[in-house]
C-alpha cells in the first residue's frame, strides 16, 4: 500500500452530493457517484438497487462516462443521500475500479479526513483480471 494522497476534487465532490440530494429518492436510489474524465467532464449516476445486487453507483458511472465517449476516467468518488457524505466503494466496486482503471484515484474518508487515494490502496494485493486472461500476449 502506497498511502499516497492526492488533492481532493471537492469540485467532484460537490457534483456527487448534488445528485444525491436532487435524484435519489426512496429505496431504488441511495448513492451518487461523479468521475472525473481526463478531458475535465464530469460524468454522474445514480446506484439502481435490487434485492439481486443491482449496480452500485461506482459501476453505473462507468457505463454512463463510456455511453459519453468519456473512456478514461481519472478520479470517482461516492455521496450517500440524505447528507450521508462520501462512502467508500464497496469490495465488488474496488475491484471493477481497478480492473477498468488502475491509475484512478479515489475520494475517501469524512470531514477533515476526506481524502484522494490510488484505487489500488484500497484493494492490496488485489487479483489483476489482465494478469490472467489468456489473450494476454
Amino acid at each position: 500500500m502506497t498511502t499516497q494522497h492526492h488533492p481532493v476534487d471537492h469540485e467532484l465532490v460537490r457534483a456527487a452530493a448534488h445528485v444525491a440530494g436532487t435524484h435519489c429518492r426512496g429505496e431504488n436510489h441511495t448513492m451518487a457517484a461523479a468521475a472525473r474524465a481526463r478531458d475535465g467532464r464530469i460524468v454522474t449516476a445514480v446506484n439502481a438497487y435490487h434485492f439481486t445486487g443491482g449496480p452500485c453507483a461506482e459501476l453505473v458511472v462507468i457505463g454512463a462516462a463510456a455511453a459519453q465517449g468519456a473512456h478514461e476516467l481519472e478520479t470517482i468518488v461516492a455521496v450517500g443521500d440524505r447528507d450521508r457524505g462520501v462512502v467508500p466503494p464497496c469490495g465488488r466496486c474496488r475491484q471493477v475500479l481497478l480492473d477498468y482503471f488502475p491509475t484512478l484515484r479515489v475520494i475517501v474518508g469524512s470531514g477533515d479526513g476526506i481524502r484522494a487515494v490510488p484505487v489500488s490502496d484500497l484493494l492490496p494485493e488485489g487479483y489483476v483480471w489482465a494478469d490472467h486472461r489468456l489473450d494476454a500476449g
